[in-house]
């Protein structure tokens, strides 16, 4: 196909915990779609397992293409430490500790960069999605991943920002709430995951009513006032989600915040939830759009892709 070009397609691959996913774009200006595969991850398979899944995906790709790209993007399950080149936070614990990176480079003989799957997210929808699409004069944006995990990503005139230990925008483990929070994997207890997660609300649900229910009946119960304790499980959401995010506010004031995962389909987040977002900033003058993604599950592996932009 004449599209396929090495000095302008984009090739990029979302790593999940049961799937992987790689893309082929046509140009970061066109961004038509190419080739997309998936192949499984089998990461109960162990690390080099992984490894020789993302070779055979690479495989895949550039039978298609008809070459191999100086560049490829990866979306990780977790985060690169940038002084050791080492993984760390992945919920596919095979990978923690695993210098990823140096690996794959030396495995498929390219230059390979990684970034967390929050951080592609919000890249994927500023330069593709909700952003590009309905505020394209947005310099600063922030993404934000509430779902079974709680994660952030900061984009700022259209590059990721990542910081010195890579950890710029990990919204999910800032404190939030001692006495409210659970503890969790990061070792704290009390930090925005443990509160604003999926299962943090179900577990909250089920202490209070006695009765375990998935997060898509609490919110049904709510909505139809016919469940005191969803009704007090969704104000709780949104007040907690208030008080975390304005601290994202009064440091960045971004231009856009963008909710992706399952828990960002609860309308009340877009409610109730700036109204307290609205009561916790610093001037109690929050207007900044907080929108919906548009690019669905594609927003991890477009994101993907754009890395190597």
């Amino acid at each position: 196909m004449e599209n396929f070009n090495p000095q302008q397609n984009l090739w990029g691959i979302d790593l999940g915990g049961t799937k992987m996913e790689g893309v082929i774009l046509r140009s970061a200006q066109h961004p038509e779609v190419l080739f997309r595969h998936r192949v499984p991850t089998g990461a109960g398979q162990g690390y080099d397992h992984i490894v020789g899944q993302l070779a055979l995906l690479v495989q895949h790709m550039e039978a298609a293409a008809g070459y191999r790209p100086a560049r490829l993007g990866i979306g990780t399950p977790g985060t690169t430490v940038p002084k050791t080149g080492l993984m760390k936070n992945c919920n596919a614990t095979v990978l923690n500790g695993r210098p990823l990176r140096a690996d794959l480079a030396q495995r498929l003989g390219l230059d390979v960069v990684l970034a967390n799957d929050a951080n592609c997210f919000a890249l994927a929808e500023t330069r593709l999605g909700v952003v590009k699409q309905q505020f394209p004069e947005a310099k600063v944006v922030f993404g934000i991943i509430l779902g079974t995990g709680v994660g952030g990503g900061l984009v700022v005139n259209g590059h990721l920002v990542e910081g010195f230990h890579g950890i710029a925008g990990e919204w999910g483990h800032n404190y939030l709430s001692e006495p409210e929070g659970y503890p969790c994997f990061c070792g704290k207890k009390g930090c925005n995951e443990s509160i604003l997660s999926g299962p943090a609300l179900e577990r909250y649900y089920a202490q209070q009513s006695g009765e375990a229910l998935d997060l898509q009946e609490i919110v049904a119960r709510a909505q139809a006032g016919t469940d005191a304790v969803a009704t007090l499980t969704l104000r709780r959401l949104t007040n907690f989600f208030g008080l975390a995010l304005s601290a994202v506010v009064n440091m960045l004031d971004p231009d856009v915040i963008v909710i992706g995962g399952g828990v960002g389909n609860i309308d009340a987040l877009y409610q109730a939830g700036v109204a307290s977002v609205n009561k916790y900033v610093f001037d109690h003058q929050f207007e900044a759009p907080v929108v919906k993604p548009l690019l669905g599950d594609s927003a991890g592996v477009f994101g993907a892709a754009y890395l190597v932009a």
